[in-house]
């Protein structure tokens, strides 16, 4: 957005050129900060990604992670370093008009839920204890590896978070919450342990700015799909089935990543772009 474009006096140029001056500044110090996060050096790559909610009226948020699931794995994370949790298995739904398969778009022409999905937590399983539980690496000895996030000082480590939230917290099964402190002192844990270099945080929920208000810990990156006060919002309704099938925010952050290769420039100028404002069916989550 262009600044200073409402008519002004001639006593108020140069406090508007001190303010476009302010605005450059700080628009290339982001940009640069930006361009470390993403161009550091790194030897391992993980995510951990985490559907929060239950029922079928959310399946949306299965459609979400499922896909981001998909592609981390189409752009070189194999199932090894992923850890996916998922509250509830919309595939097998008796509601579910098409038996082991979960889709994303209303053309239904892409199958997220695919033959190769390794789910680690499903179900009663995804608890916020666990959750914490995997980030800080306080488990169990008998617990398997491909339920361990095994990662170290040199990992870069994506979290994806979907769900139903409000003003610092975000629910779990609709029967508990985490709240955005236990979330930042979590990623401490991790700082502390030596558990990751560079750590992307990504969270589609309502008020989801909320959840990383409090983090301390530095080489964190976070992207929310709402700031504090506002509302997260689904898309692609689905009449058929009579829900959505994802949520705005993460239906084009997969529009970026779908245009992503392994060559992909690490921060490419037009990254904001993808989530220009589009018009369409939607509802609050």
């Amino acid at each position: 957005m262009q600044l200073g474009a409402l008519n002004k006096s001639p006593d108020s140029v140069p406090q508007t050129r001190c303010n476009e001056a302010a605005a450059e500044s700080n628009g290339n110090y982001v940009e640069s900060k930006a361009g470390q996060f993403f161009s550091s050096g790194h030897t391992n790559n993980w995510a951990v990604l985490v559907c929060t909610s239950r029922f079928w009226f959310n399946y949306r948020h299965v459609a979400n992670t499922l896909s981001v699931y998909r592609s981390v794995k189409r752009l070189g994370i194999p199932d090894s370093h992923i850890v996916l949790m998922l509250a509830d298995d919309m595939a097998c739904n008796y509601r579910n008009p098409k038996p082991a398969t979960v889709f994303s778009h209303k053309n239904m022409e892409l199958n997220v839920y695919g033959d190769d999905v390794e789910v680690d937590y499903r179900g009663y399983e995804v608890t916020v204890e666990n959750f914490l539980r995997v980030l800080t690496g306080r488990l169990p000895p008998s617990t398997p590896r491909s339920k361990r996030l095994l990662s170290n000082d040199r990992s870069n480590i994506l979290i994806y978070l979907t769900g139903h939230g409000g003003n610092g917290f975000l629910k779990f099964q609709d029967s508990e919450e985490i709240s955005n402190m236990e979330l930042a002192d979590a990623f401490e844990q991790m700082w502390q342990k030596r558990r990751y270099n560079e750590l992307l945080f990504i969270i589609d929920t309502c008020q989801g700015a909320s959840m990383y208000e409090r983090f301390y810990s530095p080489n964190i990156m976070a992207l929310a799909s709402s700031q504090v006060g506002e509302d997260s919002l689904s898309h692609q309704p689905d009449l058929a089935i009579g829900v959505h099938l994802m949520d705005k925010y993460t239906f084009y952050l997969l529009e970026f990543l779908e245009e992503c290769e392994l060559s992909c420039p690490p921060h490419p100028p037009h990254r904001a772009q993808s989530f220009s404002h589009q018009t369409g069916p939607e509802k609050s989550l």
